[in-house]
């Protein structure tokens, strides 16, 4: 990207962390962003799918690396990653900024969807409600941000089959079968919400996946009847 020319070594140090700037430059979808005085890339596939921006407007991005060049630190932004989410829950939500919740896992579809996992050790609190907030009050504004983007608010569980039962949500699962062998967990669930747990295009299923970091198999009642019947004819 020869037309960045940046010299702020110290933002070497906030990989991770969100900054606030102001557009400078926008040429062929990539946007140049100016912040306090240093100039950083987001590149187009780093925007959220439908977003748009033009010079002077105000812009919020996550600082996903800083290159060494010729010419100084180069610092790369982006809207996509599923890092900026959970950096937007600690900037938005008390309770994660404060540490109380503990977001453990994020899993992205940037623009669609998203599922993250949020638990705290304090009996007392809600993690899921904190992060809500009153009539999704403190939600909003995250979803706002990321252009509509749903999000899933799950509680996370030590207890994988817990875990899993609710980040598949809004499905119901009626049976969990973990084969700790070969690192799949296989998910029964009702013939009529087999397409609700596995999502449009497979996105329900596939984040969860990611979310929970095993693979995945979803499969109806009937179809987990009709299999035992058949194993257990074939057995006799």
């Amino acid at each position: 990207f020869p037309y960045t020319t940046l010299f702020r070594s110290e933002y070497k140090d906030r990989v991770g962390e969100i900054v606030y700037g102001v557009v400078k430059n926008t040429e062929n979808g990539n946007v140049i962003v100016d912040i306090s005085g240093a100039e950083a890339f987001l590149p187009r596939f780093a925007l959220i799918r439908g977003e748009s921006f033009r010079q002077n407007d105000k812009i919020k991005a996550y600082v996903e690396e800083v290159r060494q060049s010729n010419v100084g630190h180069q610092i790369f932004l982006s809207r996509t990653h599923k890092e900026f989410l959970s950096q937007l829950f600690k900037h938005e939500i008390p309770e994660v900024g404060d540490g109380i919740v503990v977001v453990k896992a994020v899993a992205r579809d940037a623009g669609s969807r998203s599922k993250i996992a949020v638990f705290s050790s304090d009996k007392n609190i809600d993690p899921v409600g904190s992060c809500v907030g009153i009539r999704g009050s403190r939600i909003r504004g995250i979803i706002s941000e990321l252009h509509g983007e749903k999000i899933d608010i799950i509680q996370y569980s030590p207890e994988l089959a817990k875990f899993v039962v609710s980040a598949i949500t809004p499905a119901e699962v009626l049976k969990v079968v973990i084969d700790e062998d070969v690192g799949k967990i296989e998910l029964v669930v009702p013939e009529n919400q087999l397409s609700l747990a596995i999502g449009r295009h497979g996105q329900n299923i596939k984040l969860t996946s990611e979310l929970i970091g095993w693979k995945i198999d979803v499969l109806s009642d009937k179809a987990e009847s009709a299999r035992r019947s058949e194993e257990f004819a074939s057995g006799t």
